[in-house]
């Protein structure tokens, strides 16, 4: 089975998650090409999609999107797992109580699970060096209000991405021994 694992990151965690899923994909016995959505135009020829972005304000990158939208017809016609990175910390819970990962899924969750319905979509937490900021993200950042609540250091969970990882490989492999 061909599996098509699309990223877009900004400053390569998202990536990494990519890269990590599509390892644990292969592990698995599948075949595995991890792409970046900005440089695919065309999505075709795959038995499996998983889609990922980093998220900013609630939104997956543009590249993300408009890979989305240009392959939105054969994304639909697969099996697609989207997922987003983005919180920082290792808070469970915000002020309010409430879950911080599903307190940070990104929009294009709801906008696309009635067009691709999606067999699953995971919000994983993120990392942030300011080391490598660039251009206004490196101001902004130094900022005294902005640098005092954005946590540095590496926050993926690799067990969790892992282990999602290997749903995906179980859902593709039942559902082809099902057709």
């Amino acid at each position: 089975m061909r599996v098509m694992v699309a990223y877009a990151s900004k400053y390569g965690a998202t990536e990494g998650i990519a890269r990590r899923l599509g390892t644990v994909l292969e592990e698995q016995g599948l075949d595995v090409d991890v792409v970046k959505c900005g440089d695919t135009r065309v999505a075709s020829g795959y038995d499996g999609y998983v889609v990922g972005s980093a998220t900013y304000e609630f939104n997956w990158r543009k590249d993300a999107r408009k890979f989305v939208e240009r392959n939105q017809a054969e994304l639909a016609m697969h099996p697609v797992w989207l997922f987003s990175s983005g919180p920082l910390g290792t808070e469970r819970t915000d002020k309010e109580g409430k879950d911080v990962l599903e307190g940070a899924r990104p929009k294009q969750f709801d906008q696309y699970a009635d067009t691709l319905h999606p067999r699953g979509m995971q919000v994983f937490r993120g990392a942030y060096d300011p080391d490598k900021l660039r251009g206004a993200d490196r101001f902004i950042a130094w900022m005294p209000a902005i640098r005092d609540i954005l946590p540095e250091g590496d926050f993926r969970e690799w067990d969790a991405i892992d282990a999602w990882g290997v749903s995906i490989a179980d859902a593709l492999r039942s559902a082809r021994t099902h057709a």
